[in-house]
């Protein structure tokens, strides 16, 4: 009995003296990676981006680069300078669902303030309870795009905005038509003469009422351009740390820089799901190029965490659901990369800039939590009273 309590004694004797060796050890560890966590802290917060951390950037992303930060200062067209009075017809407009032919469906019908200026579906509900066939893009900070819609056939807000009154899945309504019953309206003779100084309404002063409103929709200051203002202890470490991985190992700098967080182009990112049911040719549509196939407009992640459900095709939700499929390096499976359309054989080819990122759990959830920080409190928005 007394050799089994020597064995014990001596065993307890050495768990102690183990622990109190190994723990330095620990703290030491925790303290090097704290250390590391202040120093970026201070980098990142410090107000001036030529002292952070260079990025890591494919060498095809180069031509399209700028540094993420805050969002510029809207720039009107010289042919559609900005006015408080056409701002209030085209937010009038937007809500007006007479500009469809079943005067009930609005631009807000998709686009809704509280939703962050989408409606959280994967497709949205149109003319005749339609589905369309893709997500519909939030119109927050829509004033930095440079081109409309996934695969950009809009060249301007004026544009776009006639699209969906015309699209048949839409609004389905002849925009001549839907000039014609908002003229007849005499509650906006008095806004179109405030907005451009005659009462005459046209398709062309719709447009531009309505881009007008909609390049107003700009994101307050977020968590994320406070902190890099100088207010250092607004982020957590783990956002910190997301953030520092966004630059680097994450390589989300590719394509989601600039103060809008896009480049603005277009990048197959391998969700064209080519030969089935659901694929989407993109670009291609537009261009007739077959380098095209597949590729979408790089969307802005101003408001991220606000407009899921996530992809041209809202395929993902949650939003770790996105990072994971980005982590594996966006894998396309063979049988979904070609299809045969209007009688030509097409390619999806993955962009080079996609690959495996061997991101751990860990770094996963640091990088979610500073999205986090790029997305801004819920918008409460009173919809105007319709002429009659």
């Amino acid at each position: 009995m007394k050799y089994v309590l020597s064995w014990i004694l001596i065993a307890s004797i050495s768990i102690l003296f183990l622990s109190n060796c190994l723990q330095p050890n620990v703290y030491k560890e925790i303290s090097q990676d704290q250390s590391f966590i202040d120093k970026i802290r201070a980098l990142y917060s410090s107000g001036d981006t030529s002292r952070w951390p260079e990025p890591q950037l494919h060498k095809m992303a180069l031509a399209n680069f700028s540094e993420i930060g805050h969002l510029p200062k809207v720039k009107y067209p010289q042919d559609n300078p900005y006015s408080a009075e056409k701002a209030a017809l085209g937010k009038t407009l937007f809500y007006d669902p007479r500009l469809s032919v079943s005067n009930q469906i609005a631009c807000a019908s998709c686009h809704d303030p509280e939703l962050g200026w989408t409606d959280n579906k994967t497709f949205s509900f149109g003319h005749d309870r339609q589905l369309g066939s893709r997500n519909a893009m939030t119109i927050m900070n829509i004033a930095f795009t440079q081109s409309l819609f996934w695969d950009g056939r809009a060249e301007s807000i004026e544009q776009q905005s006639q699209m969906p009154i015309q699209d048949h899945k839409e609004m389905n309504e002849h925009i001549d038509l839907a000039t014609d019953k908002i003229a007849k309206l005499k509650g906006y003779e008095i806004l179109f003469e405030k907005a451009f100084g005659d009462k005459t309404v046209t398709k062309d002063k719709i447009a531009k009422a309505i881009a007008t409103f909609e390049r107003t929709l700009i994101s307050p200051q977020s968590k994320f351009d406070k902190f890099i203002d100088g207010q250092a202890n607004l982020f957590t470490d783990d956002e910190v740390m997301g953030m520092h991985l966004f630059r680097t190992k994450a390589q989300c700098m590719n394509c989601h820089n600039s103060g809008y967080f896009s480049n603005n182009q277009f990048e197959n990112d391998g969700t064209a799901l080519l030969g089935t049911k659901q694929q989407d040719l993109g670009r291609y549509i537009v261009t007739k190029n077959p380098g095209d196939v597949g590729k979408f407009r790089v969307p802005t992640l101003r408001e991220i965490t606000r407009t899921g459900p996530w992809m041209h095709n809202g395929a993902f939700t949650p939003l770790k659901d996105v990072l994971t499929f980005y982590n594996g390096g966006n894998p396309e499976p063979p049988k979904k990369r070609s299809t045969v359309h209007e009688g030509i054989t097409l390619v999806s080819k993955k962009s080079e800039m996609l690959k495996p990122l061997n991101l751990t759990p860990k770094e996963l959830q640091q990088l979610e939590a500073f999205l986090g920080t790029l997305s801004t409190r819920t918008q409460r928005f009173s919809p105007p009273v319709l002429p009659q």
